[in-house]
């Protein structure tokens, strides 16, 4: 089941069925209700989100006067705090459910762990993340 779900997701797209397993035996389901912040700007990035169910709404603080700015949404299938993961920089948005949402989490510790025992799941996220950065460096040029 979890596998399932983790395959339709883009970052985890090219892994194979025995790599989704992997995955998913390590991540836990959470619930959020409506309204309910999932994380927030400057926390420390300590999991890893996929949205299995509902939308959510990711906001930023506006350096100068420290308001909340939405700068976008996320829905099923989508990732969140991803970055975090790798570069331990602080949360860089806050992240709140628009409704009642369920998550599939996976904790720093076992994404790293995962990492290190499997190389081919590294490569293969390493690519993922690559052509992210690809196509938002081409909606910069645009």
């Amino acid at each position: 089941m979890k596998e399932d779900i983790l395959s339709r997701v883009d970052l985890f797209s090219t892994l194979n069925k025995k790599e989704l397993q992997e995955i998913a035996k390590n991540c836990q389901e959470r619930t959020f209700s409506a309204g309910s912040t999932l994380f927030s700007q400057g926390d420390p990035g300590v999991a890893l989100y996929v949205l299995t169910q509902g939308n959510v709404r990711i906001s930023q603080a506006n350096n100068s006067d420290q308001s909340e700015e939405v700068i976008g949404s996320a829905g099923v299938g989508e990732v969140l705090g991803e970055m975090a993961l790798l570069d331990e920089l602080p949360r860089s948005a806050t992240v709140v459910a628009a409704e009642d949402v369920t998550v599939l989490v996976l904790p720093v510790w076992e994404f790293r762990s995962i990492l290190r025992s499997h190389p081919d799941i590294t490569l293969k996220l390493l690519a993922a993340l690559s052509r992210r950065l690809r196509k938002a460096e081409a909606r910069q040029h645009d």
